[in-house]
Order: structure tokens, then C-alpha cells, then sequence
């Protein structure tokens, strides 16, 4: 990478109060950490059913691959420009305006990073059910309370062990970054060494060769894959068997679970207040990072092939394939090791989504765009009212429960004839891919409006490939908007609208602000 020395006394931080206590290693494991969830182990199953062959399988991750790294390769140009609190809410409000700014920011707080949280807790909680039965989805301390047609409101065992843990790790994160970053580091180290573990034993144990001949044999040709429906009217279904343009689409609406998957990358640049040497370490960890994570998805969904046939990937149970590919090797037991494995995950991820998130509101507040309690930092130098705030509405997000219906609208029931509930959480990070993915476009064209508006910046690290590899990021991803905009529609608009919705907020906050501050004077 062309980073550049060190200047003395480019890392300082303009509002003082943050401890820079975390070195590159510790940053590329809050990368890392962040990115490994649960999502790698089931959403496989879902590509594989649209893509309908294991080389388009495998080629769908290895596309998400590059668009991450390309992503994170440029973010680096704009880390090392701006080594602030804040990241990508900082990148946007200096490229564009503190509109742009706050729109993401107020995405964030509403449901990008409160609703991943809710998401993988309630995934941990699930995942501990498997070793304590007694934590279940219809366990209920308070049975669902009906507040429309669509929707209620309910609370279980297993919503309240998810909210728990938010507690707990939010608890643990208001003592200083140095306990957080301790238990950062010690579990994406024991769930990189459980996938790289998954991994070595699908290869080396698990391997069978009636699932290699099937899968490798014609490793590119869709065999019954399901069709995209679209939700656009004047468009025709189409399937991975009808020629390269359906392929393009096909493998655009597969990226949403496998960028959801790899996403949350960015995070490390919400704490580059809190980074050692940020111009140098925030772009190298961002590198490292995504390098390491890509490279293990890859793999793994080689080492799925090599043990599953493909019709085991697409109909996996409950979609995980993870499980699928363990209890080949070992029986019965293999769902007792995945859901350990997924709790190391899922709880390493959160307390790096959760110590991250608050550093974003922190940068809001001292713009005056945020309460303004949140950007105070507590007596060990971190933002605490931001990470309690954070955990009050993740904790509600959790709540809401949607009724689950099938195609024509009828509600679905479970073996007692009572209704099926979902999460509100899960419908919210559904509309609200499409919006992240447009801030991702937005802030890597960023690049290339500061290269204009500011060429005299100190710029340590510059985007690799430059202009070629940001380019082509923001040309690939625009065609993944599109391509959603038309055959998701009904899961794109509402993304849109939750953004929208930032606007009248944003006008109440500037206009209170400079009330504030007129009442000052």
C-alpha cells in the first residue's frame, strides 16, 4: 500500500478527550470482528438456490470480495485525510454538506447499526437455544399483544437474552476502550480460528467425492435455480439459465446477502479518534481487514462444495449450512459445535458494532446535530451517554414482531394454529441495504469531488488504483442499485423513505441549534 510517513502531529484529534489506545492490530481485529457474523454460515443456502450452480455460487462471494476490498482500499484515502471521530458521517458532511452527513448518521442510529445489533443478538440468543432449549422463539414472558393486522409486540426468553447481551456489552464498553478492545480482540480471534477450523475440516475430513464430482464436474451450469421475481410490473422473471444479462441480474440480487454479510467494515473508521498513528494504521487495517475476512468466505464456501452437494447448500435446514456441513462430519453433535461457534461469532461481533456505533453520534452532537449529551465523553474518555442511547433503541427494536403471511396474504400459523412471528428489525435491515449502498457510492465519489474541492490536503495514503479502482467500485455498485431498484422494488422504496425521513429532523436540529446558539450570544 503507498502510505506515506508519518508526520508528527497529523493524528490529533480536534477535540480532545479520546484515548488513542488502539494499535493496528487492534483495529484490523475490530475490522475482522465487525464483518464476522452469522451471515457467512447461512445465506449461502440462498445463492445457491438463486444461482443454481456451485461456480456461480462461489463467483457471487468472490464478487462481493472485490467490491469490499475496492470499497475498503479507497474508504483508506478518506481514513487517512481525516482521521476523526465519526468516519464515514465526517467523509460525507466535508464532501458534499452536513446534510449529506447527517442523512447517514440518522440511517445509522435508526436502523443500520441499532438494527444489526438487535439482528445478531437475537442470532446469539437463537444459537444458545440450541444448547438450552428452554431459550425459544415461543417462550414467552409476554405473549405477542396484537397492534394491527401486521404487526405486535411481544417479548420472549430468547428477546430477552438478546437484549441482555446488548446490555451486558454496552455495560462493558462505557469502562473504557481498553476492557472493549480486550474482548474485541479475544473473540475474533476464536471465531477467525473457528471458521479457519470449519474450513480445514471440510477440506481435510469432511471432503466426500460424490459432492465433488456433482458440484465440479459442471461447475458453471445453473441447474434448476429458482427464478427473480420482480416486483416491478413491466418485467419479466428471470432465471441464471437465460443467458448472460439474466445472470448479471441474477447475481446482483444474490450480492444482498453476501454484502450483507461482509459489511460493517467501516466501522474502524468511526473510532479513528481512538487509533494510534490513524493516517497510517486506520487504511492498513482497513486492508488487512476485509483481505483476511474475503479470503475465509471464499474458502469456506469451497469447503461447503467439497462436502455438500448443491442440492444440500440450496436446502439446507433453516439455512444453515454451516450446521449442514458439521453434521456430515459429526452426526448430530455438528449443531451443538456450529451454534458454539456462532456464539464466539455473533457475540464478538456485536461488542465491535456496539463500541463503534457511539462514536458516529458523538461527531453528530459536536456539530450540533445530535443530543447533545452524546457528545460528551465520560471519565474514561468515552462517549457513554452515546452507547446508552444506542442500546435504548436496539433494545426496542427488538420488540416489534411482524406477522409472517404466505403469498396471497393469508396469516401463516404454526402446528398449534397459532400465528408465525418475525422481527420488524429483520423487514428494516431488508429496505435499508439499498440506502447503505448508496452511501457507500456516495462516499467513495467523495474521492474524487475532495481531490477537486481540496488538492492542497495532506493525503498520507492515497486510493489504490486511483481512478480506475474507486471508478469501477462506484460503476459495479450503481449497477447492484438499479438492478435492486427494479426487481426489489418493494424492499428499496422504504429503504429510501427511512433516509428521507432524516430531513425534517435534520432542519429541527439546525434550527434548534442555532436558537442555541443565537440564545448564547
Amino acid at each position: 500500500m503507498n502510505v506515506e510517513r508519518r508526520v508528527p502531529g497529523d493524528d490529533a484529534e480536534e477535540s480532545s478527550g479520546f484515548v488513542r489506545e488502539l494499535s493496528l492490530l487492534d483495529s484490523t481485529m475490530i475490522v475482522a470482528g465487525s464483518m464476522i457474523g452469522s451471515g457467512i454460515f447461512i445465506v449461502s443456502a440462498d445463492i445457491a438456490r438463486l444461482t443454481g450452480s456451485g461456480g456461480w455460487l462461489v463467483a457471487t462471494w468472490v464478487l462481493t470480495g472485490l467490491l469490499t476490498i475496492a470499497a475498503a482500499l479507497s474508504y483508506g484515502e478518506l481514513a487517512a485525510m481525516m482521521p476523526k471521530a465519526g468516519g464515514q458521517y465526517v467523509y460525507l458532511r466535508e464532501a458534499y454538506s452536513p446534510l449529506w452527513g447527517f442523512l447517514y448518521g440518522w440511517t445509522l442510529f435508526a436502523v443500520i447499526q441499532t438494527g444489526t445489533i438487535a439482528a445478531v443478538a437475537v442470532a446469539f440468543a437463537r444459537f444458545l437455544g440450541v444448547l438450552l432449549p428452554g431459550i425459544g422463539p415461543t417462550d414467552w414472558i409476554v405473549r405477542p399483544i396484537d397492534i394491527s393486522d401486521g404487526y405486535a409486540f411481544s417479548l420472549s426468553r430468547q428477546q430477552s437474552v438478546g437484549i441482555l447481551l446488548v446490555v451486558c456489552l454496552t455495560a462493558i464498553n462505557t469502562r473504557g476502550i481498553h476492557l472493549g478492545k480486550l474482548i474485541q480482540n479475544g473473540f475474533t480471534t476464536a471465531k477467525t480460528a473457528s471458521l479457519v477450523g470449519l474450513i480445514a475440516l471440510g477440506f481435510l475430513v469432511g471432503r466426500r467425492s460424490d459432492a465433488i464430482a456433482a458440484n465440479f464436474a459442471d461447475l458453471w451450469t445453473p441447474r434448476n435455480p429458482l427464478p427473480v421475481v420482480p416486483d416491478f410490473f413491466a418485467l419479466e422473471p428471470v432465471n441464471a439459465t437465460q443467458g448472460a444479462w439474466a445472470l448479471l441480474i441474477v447475481l446482483c440480487v444474490a450480492q444482498v446477502g453476501s454484502l450483507f454479510s461482509a459489511d460493517a467494515w467501516n466501522n474502524i473508521t468511526f473510532t479513528a479518534g481512538e487509533v494510534k498513528n490513524p493516517r497510517r494504521n486506520v487504511p492498513l487495517s482497513l486492508a488487512l481487514g476485509t483481505g483476511l475476512v474475503i479470503t475465509l468466505y471464499v474458502l469456506a464456501n469451497l469447503a461447503y462444495l467439497v462436502v455438500l452437494p448443491l442440492s444440500g447448500i440450496q436446502n439446507a435446514p433453516d439455512d444453515r449450512v454451516g450446521t449442514a456441513v458439521l453434521g456430515v462430519m459429526f452426526g448430530p453433535a455438528g449443531a451443538t459445535i456450529m451454534a458454539v461457534a456462532i456464539l464466539i461469532s455473533t457475540f464478538g461481533c456485536n461488542n465491535g458494532l456496539i463500541f463503534a456505533g457511539a462514536r458516529v453520534y458523538y461527531a453528530m452532537a459536536k456539530d450540533g446535530l445530535f443530543f447533545r449529551s452524546t457528545g460528551v465523553l465520560n471519565e474514561r474518555h468515552v462517549p457513554a451517554t452515546g452507547l446508552w442511547l444506542q442500546c435504548l433503541w436496539t433494545c426496542l427494536l427488538v420488540l416489534p414482531r411482524t406477522r409472517l403471511r404466505d403469498p396471497s396474504g393469508g396469516a401463516l400459523l404454526d402446528a398449534t394454529g397459532a400465528p408465525r412471528y418475525g422481527n420488524l428489525y429483520g423487514n428494516l435491515l431488508d429496505y435499508v441495504v439499498f440506502a447503505v449502498l448508496i452511501f457507500y457510492v456516495l462516499t467513495i465519489a467523495g474521492i474524487f469531488v475532495l481531490r477537486r474541492k481540496r488538492p492542497e490536503a495532506a493525503r498520507p495514503y492515497k486510493a489504490f488504483g486511483y481512478p480506475i479502482v474507486p471508478a469501477l467500485y462506484i460503476a459495479a455498485a450503481a449497477t447492484i442499485l438499479v438492478v435492486l431498484l427494479l426487481y426489489r422494488t418493494q424492499t428499496t422504496w422504504p429503504g429510501l423513505l427511512l433516509v428521507l425521513t432524516g430531513l425534517p429532523v435534520y432542519w429541527l436540529w439546525r434550527r434548534g441549534s442555532a436558537s442555541a446558539a443565537k440564545g448564547r450570544d
